[in-house]
């Protein structure tokens, strides 16, 4: 192995002085600051077991969509990269998917994945060369012997990477079982839970009755009843709460919102129970719970989380063979304006109402997000999300959305990822990014160095305990 870092410690700063000096400076005050992760989905048996990982490819490889889709765009077989069937039928072993990893690790280049995996062997395991099919063994020896360590524990690897909290999300009928153990650990607060009702929200999942049903069994609530239904998620969120929670996430193809009267309310619940429903029916249903889910955080003050415009799951094949969140996911035009009147005539105005708009359709970060969050008190604009938390996705995000919204209606950073070790990874190009966009304002004489530091600190840590209501 080599000792000559291919990490530049300047990457992804202006080219220019005097940007560069600035952001170098601004950078050096904020790197070691505490990471607050209010939003992700990492597994949460990995804190409650504590277990050691079982090899370097179940770290990097296997949990990481980002990294399989791009290998599968190649042609590249899940069964190959190890990749769990659900048949239960043998795939590839952990070294020799690692191989097949790094044989390709080349189509990498230019994509965030490779920055957060670089930064990943480097920062954690002192490894300075590049992966490739000529390093794949060494590389794989030195990260599997390291596994084994005290300090690659998961919790230990959350004092490695400074983190201060870091949330995981769950379905509303989980049972919580890991943050339960969590508990018995005194570890609530730094490991939490977030609620995300989708399975019992999204009428267009085939197992939606058997869900509500289920949903009312676990809360006593009788479910066939709108008042009934409101009442057991207010339940599920108080129970979520215990462990943790301070926000909801709403995983949504569209960000439209709905206000019925009681009566089709009800009308439109005994359809999608008695499985009568149809798509526009799911989407009304889905519209409708977004304002529920609003009015409930009026009332328990969670942060509500809306992610919109991903169409989820786009082949069939994979979903089949293997289940969600692999890679398959595509990302589709959003209307806010529209979709949010409903919620926001509702309780927009409501002190008590935060949330928190993500989307994967960039054109409206200028117009409309920036927009509604300068304008409502009840709006942030979450950071970057999935297709867009990169390097150009990060410049592109605060170019659009600062001189109309202004710095303090960002909710700073999350990572939003399954791959533990890119955590401390994308905070890292957050906060560089962050500072180089500063610098180069600062060197355009329209921001004081003074003032500058004050927002450098505040996005890369501040802002998102301020949104997710964590002082």
């Amino acid at each position: 192995m080599t000792n000559a870092p291919h990490l530049h410690p300047d990457r992804f700063f202006p080219v220019a002085e005097p940007a560069r000096s600035v952001a170098r400076d601004l950078y050096a005050a904020v790197k070691d600051l505490p990471l607050i992760c209010p939003h992700g989905h990492t597994d949460p048996e990995w804190f409650a077991a504590n277990d050691r990982f079982s090899d370097p490819a179940a770290l990097f490889l296997t949990p990481d969509h980002y990294v399989l889709r791009m290998l599968r765009s190649r042609g590249l077989s899940y069964d190959d990269l190890g990749v769990p069937r659900k048949d239960g039928k043998p795939v590839t072993a952990g070294r020799d998917a690692w191989r097949l990893f790094a044989a390709n690790y080349y189509l990498f280049a230019g994509t965030p994945s490779k920055t957060w995996v670089d930064h990943s062997l480097q920062l954690t395991f002192g490894i300075n060369e590049e992966l490739g099919p000529d390093t794949a063994d060494a590389i794989y020896d030195v990260v599997d012997k390291r596994l084994g360590d005290p300090d690659l524990l998961p919790l230990a690897i959350l004092d490695r990477a400074n983190v201060e909290t870091i949330a995981t999300t769950e379905f509303a009928l989980d049972p919580l079982q890991h943050h339960a153990r969590l508990a018995d650990r005194g570890l609530i607060g730094r490991v939490r839970t977030t609620y995300r009702p989708d399975d019992v929200t999204d009428a267009s999942r085939p197992a939606i009755a058997d869900n509500l049903q289920r949903l009312g069994e676990v809360t006593g609530e009788n479910i066939t009843t709108w008042g009934g239904l409101i009442n057991a998620h207010r339940s599920r969120r108080e129970f979520f709460r215990r462990f943790g929670a301070v926000a909801t996430d709403h995983g949504v193809p569209t960000a439209n919102t709905a206000d019925l009267p009681m009566v089709e309310k009800q009308a439109l619940l005994d359809k999608v129970l008695a499985g009568r429903h149809d798509a526009v029916d799911a989407e009304l249903f889905r519209a409708q719970m977004l304002t529920e889910m609003a009015l409930l955080s009026v009332d328990d003050g969670m942060v509500m989380q809306i992610h919109a415009g991903s169409r989820r799951n786009t082949d069939p094949l994979l979903m089949a063979e293997r289940g969600t969140d692999l890679g398959a996911d595509i990302p589709g035009t959003t209307d806010y304006v529209t979709g949010m009147r409903a919620l926001l005539g509702r309780c927009g105005n409501e002190p008590n109402l935060r949330i928190i708009m993500f989307v994967l359709d960039e054109t409206t970060y200028a117009r409309e997000l920036a927009p509604m969050a300068g304008y409502w008190p009840s709006l942030m604009i979450g950071p970057p999300w999935w297709f867009h938390d990169s390097p150009q996705g990060i410049r592109r995000y605060l170019d659009q959305v600062v001189e109309t919204a202004g710095f303090y209606n960002l909710a700073g950073f999350n990572d939003d990822t399954r791959a533990l070790l890119s955590i401390p990874a994308r905070h890292d190009v957050w906060r560089r990014e962050v500072s180089g966009f500063l610098g180069r304002w600062v060197g355009e004489h329209r921001l004081s160095a003074a003032t500058a530091q004050d927002l450098a600190k505040h996005l890369s840590y501040t802002a998102a305990k301020d949104a997710y209501r964590l002082n």
